[in-house]
């Protein structure tokens, strides 16, 4: 290996020609950005969404509806989904959140509530945070409880 034989490793250099070295290079002076302008400046940066000047997208489309900040999203558990892990031995005694949230049902600060699609053929106590009118009903006919936290 001699000096005259170096080479870069192969696809580390992407540039033929380096900007902004002297009038030599070819690209000197304004580095191929132009005369004045904003553009030709150091630490230019389009602002995300900027459209040269144009009404941007997002403040071009219509703005409609309303959203409440103050909203509270709940996760939905039916009655079949709970008969199933029953009949599979995955829950046995009360259901409490936590026993939902080690069946993967929900996440530890979710807000759950059950709602009454299917039917529940044991007795058994549940407590979460809300219960829909027809799953209370469904609970309380196959004699269990439902609480609510």
């Amino acid at each position: 290996m001699n000096l005259h034989t170096l080479k870069p490793a192969k696809g580390s250099t992407h540039n033929s020609k380096r900007l902004g070295r002297g009038q030599g290079s070819g690209k000197g002076g304004t580095s191929t950005k132009g005369h004045k302008g904003d553009k030709s400046r150091s630490g230019h940066k389009d602002k995300i969404g900027f459209e040269g000047g144009q009404m941007p997208l997002q403040r071009r489309i219509p703005k409609f509806g309303f959203k409440n900040i103050n909203r509270k999203e709940y996760i939905g558990i039916n009655l079949d989904t709970l008969q199933n892990l029953i009949d599979t031995k995955k829950i046995t005694g009360d259901i409490t959140k936590e026993i939902l949230v080690q069946n993967g049902l929900a996440s530890k600060n979710d807000l759950i509530k059950i709602l009454g699609r299917g039917e529940l053929k044991s007795s058994i106590n549940i407590t979460v945070d809300k219960f829909t009118a027809s799953a209370k009903e469904a609970i309380e006919k196959g004699g269990g409880q439902a609480n609510t936290l």
